[in-house]
């Protein structure tokens, strides 16, 4: 079996994982970790043999190919495997940051008969608009990855958001020599995309875990739509109001952070930036030296847990779930996955995983990763 399915097998078998550097996030995600999950440890099968599913199609909307390498390169092969792996027939198309095309992707789905919608949304108003008329044609809804405020989702499948956050902020703290050592230091914090619900819990989880920590924030500003071109004007802006004066810089997510690197590179400066995504241009810059940390979500786990999901949707049984959130409307179950920090000495991991590979990651600089310990195949 491939290495980078190993891990959403396991999240299938076991629904009682526990994100990295979690917190009590109840009053901001929404999250009541005392709820006992539908399938506990040794709980449900969810790799379900065809006729688990009842029949039907599942339709997958994705937001876009820019913000992130991952919709294209990770989500959308890893849905379809377990959508194959599961028997059930499943759609998937990209939306393009495009509220209006994936409005009328869903219309197109919806009448071609599809039993299942999940969305990643990208604003929590055209998804709860797309999640209402699903609902009344007698369709279920999933909410993958972003959580729609004020929408019709049956269960939400995503990573613990705020911790996320947390772990971002603890790296920003520890890349600039730990806490009781960044007393003054100063930082700039460019945010996600301001209608991303996950990009707000990404914030208050960084901003909480450096509160008191002696940093300073010089700027900050959210990059809207996660458009990587335009963090990199926001940044330039923010950087020269700070008069270049700064020693870090808070990243939501690995494409900003690079925008961030080139930033400072054409201004002569080298100072640590965080990123999220684990994606191998991240891994890179880490191994290189321009990118501290990154946080890395074992995508194959969201994945998998949205067909199971699926799956379940489809045969009318309970989804198996290991937390509930509340979307405004309601509690709703959660599948929750954990995330870990990757900092130079953990580059290796999602390697290992079969999340990245090898030579996406080293190529034409396979002695820095040596160096770096990272193991060559």
């Amino acid at each position: 079996m491939n290495r980078k399915f190993r891990g959403g097998l396991a999240l299938l078998a076991s629904l009682s994982f526990v994100a990295a550097a979690c917190g009590d996030d109840s009053e901001n995600e929404g999250t009541d970790t005392t709820a006992a999950p539908v399938a506990t440890e040794g709980g449900a099968d969810t790799t379900a043999a065809p006729a688990a599913s009842g029949g039907g199609k599942a339709g997958f909307i994705l937001p876009d190919s820019a913000s992130s390498v991952r919709w294209e390169s990770f989500d959308r092969p890893l849905i379809q495997a377990a959508c194959d792996a599961a028997g059930i027939e499943c759609e998937i198309q990209n939306a393009e940051g495009d509220k209006n095309n994936m409005a009328t992707i869903a219309d197109q789905m919806i009448a071609d008969g599809v039993k299942v919608l999940a969305i990643v949304n990208l604003d929590s108003d055209s998804g709860a608009a797309i999640q209402e008329k699903a609902a009344a044609a007698g369709v279920k809804n999933i909410d993958y990855d972003r959580l729609t405020l004020g929408g019709s989702a049956d269960v939400y499948v995503s990573f613990d958001n705020v911790a996320v956050g947390t772990a971002q902020g603890e790296g920003i703290i520890k890349c600039l020599g730990g806490a009781g050592n960044v007393e003054g230091k100063k930082i700039i914090q460019l945010h996600g995309s301001p209608t991303d619900n996950n990009a707000t819990l990404f914030t208050q989880g960084y901003q909480a875990a450096i509160e008191g920590s002696g940093l300073e924030t010089v700027g900050e500003e959210a990059v809207p739509n996660w458009d990587n071109a335009q963090g990199g004007v926001i940044f330039e802006q923010l950087l020269t109001a700070a008069g270049g004066a700064v020693d870090g810089v808070l990243v939501a997510n690995d494409g900003l952070s690079l925008a961030a690197q080139q930033v400072l590179k054409d201004a002569g400066l080298t100072v640590p930036t965080t990123g999220q995504d684990a994606s191998a241009e991240g891994l890179r810059a880490i191994v290189e030296g321009s990118q501290c940390m990154t946080v890395y979500k074992p995508v194959v786990q969201e994945a998998e847990a949205a067909v199971a999901a699926a799956v379940a949707l489809l045969a009318g049984t309970p989804v198996a779930s290991n937390a509930t959130i509340n979307n405004e409307v309601a509690d709703i179950p959660y599948v929750q996955a954990a995330i870990t920090s990757i900092y130079i000495e953990d580059v290796g991991t999602p390697i290992a995983d079969g999340f990245v590979s090898y030579e996406d990651v080293c190529g034409g600089i396979e002695d820095a990763c040596t160096a770096a310990g990272v193991p060559a195949p």
